[in-house]
C-alpha cells in the first residue's frame, strides 16, 4: 500500500509511512504544511489504496455540526423525514482547515473520531470500517482561526 500511495505521493515516504501506521492503529492524522504541497492528494490515494469512500470538507466559519454529520430532510415522493448522510460517512474523510469551523463543529468530529458515530436528531450512527479522519489546520495567528 505504502509502494502504491507513494507513485503519485512523490517524495514524502515518512509522512506516507506515519499515516498508515496511524491508520494501522485506528488513529487519526492532522496533516501541516504549507499550501499546495499535495495533501489532499495523499488522503485521495489513501482512500483509493484501501478501496474506501473519500470524503472531502472544507471548514468554514459558518459551518454547523449538520453540515458534516447530516440530519433528518423531508422527502416528498415518500412523504416523511429522512436522514441524509453528512460527508463524515466515509471510510476517509480529509478536514481541510480543521481551525476555521465553530467549537460546535469541531465537537462533532471529535464524536466521530472518538466514539466512532455521529449522533444526529437523538440518534446515534455508526460510521464505517474503517474509519479514518485526516486534518489540516491553518496557522492559530491567521484571521477566522479557532484554538
Amino acid at each position: 500500500m505504502i509502494a502504491r500511495i507513494n507513485s503519485v505521493f512523490v517524495g514524502k515516504n515518512e509522512v506516507v509511512v506515519q499515516v498508515m501506521a496511524a491508520l494501522l492503529a485506528g488513529g487519526h492524522v492532522l496533516l501541516e504544511d504549507v499550501p499546495g504541497v499535495g495533501k489532499t492528494l495523499l488522503v485521495k490515494a489513501l482512500a483509493r489504496v484501501m478501496g474506501g469512500d473519500f470524503r472531502r470538507i472544507q471548514f468554514t466559519s459558518d459551518m454547523m455540526p449538520a453540515d458534516v454529520v447530516g440530519g433528518m430532510v423531508w422527502d416528498g415522493k415518500r412523504g416523511e423525514l429522512v436522514f441524509r448522510k453528512g460527508p463524515l460517512m466515509a471510510n476517509v474523510v480529509l478536514a481541510d482547515e480543521i481551525n476555521r469551523t465553530p467549537p460546535r463543529t469541531q465537537s462533532a468530529l471529535l464524536e466521530a473520531m472518538e466514539e466512532r458515530g455521529v449522533t444526529a436528531d437523538g440518534e446515534t450512527m455508526r460510521l464505517p470500517k474503517p474509519f479514518m479522519l485526516l486534518a489540516t489546520q491553518n496557522p492559530l495567528g491567521d484571521d477566522g482561526t479557532y484554538p
